[in-house]
């Protein structure tokens, strides 16, 4: 998993692989716990997921959570299509602020990429 700092107010996480679940969640956790900071803005990068399951979405709304209690905020982009559809079949594309690339996110925190 990598992280790109795309300007100095926000952060651009690159989730790596192709799956987010059970088997690698605590490494994500443990790669975005630095990230997780009061007033920070982060970006999670989803294009290359393919797979998702419960405890890889908790994970992410773990962190939205976190932010959102300290006055930061996250950002969704990248999201491909079969993350999408399981996004929308549990509503958590009402919870996510979701966009299609990371300098439409870091646009939508009213700031230029």
């Amino acid at each position: 998993m990598t992280q790109t700092p795309t300007t100095a107010e926000v952060t651009v996480h690159v989730v790596a692989g192709d799956h987010l679940d059970a088997g690698n969640v605590r490494d994500f956790k443990l790669a975005v716990e630095p990230m997780l900071k009061p007033n920070a803005k982060l970006v999670f990068d989803l294009s290359g997921l393919k797979f998702v399951d419960s405890s890889g979405l908790g994970a992410i709304l773990s962190c939205l959570r976190q932010l959102n209690s300290q006055g930061g905020d996250l950002k969704l982009c990248g999201v491909t299509r079969p993350v999408r559809t399981l996004f929308e079949l549990v509503r958590m594309h009402k919870v996510f602020d979701i966009c299609n690339s990371s300098e439409e996110a870091i646009r939508a925190y009213g700031l230029t990429a």
